[in-house]
């Protein structure tokens, strides 16, 4: 079993940064894959970035590119989420979650076992 826990949501201004941050415990190596999910008040849940533990590799949805930015701490085992210039659209909840082994939906609900229990981020106008 992985626990996720997130932090670093808070109130922030349109244009300002946060950073958060989900540290994966509970079990011995590191998952294969972690990312951010978002869900905005009335809307479903949205994939918003990942990262694969060993290449490094990300993703990004389209929404995000050029001002999010994912990145992870192997020796922390703790993934972090850079987000600067947002923009009030960026309100939600966000999601940390984790994938036990590489798979084709990493930009997908399904592709990820383990779940954070939210963080709340909002930005105002």
């Amino acid at each position: 079993q992985v626990q996720l826990v997130e932090s670093g949501g808070g109130l922030v201004q349109a244009g300002g940064s946060l950073r958060l941050s989900c540290a994966a415990s509970g079990r011995t190596g590191a998952p294969a894959t972690m990312g951010w999910f978002r869900q905005a008040p009335g809307k479903e849940r949205e994939f918003a970035t990942a990262i694969t533990w060993s290449g490094g590799r990300t993703f990004y949805q389209d929404s995000v590119k050029g001002r999010f930015t994912i990145s992870r701490d192997n020796t922390k085992n703790t993934v972090y989420l850079q987000m600067n210039s947002l923009k009030p659209e960026d309100t939600a909840v966000y999601y940390c979650a984790a994938a036990d082994r590489y798979n084709s939906a990493t930009m997908r609900e399904a592709g990820y076992t383990y779940w954070g229990q939210g963080t709340q981020v909002t930005v105002s106008s």
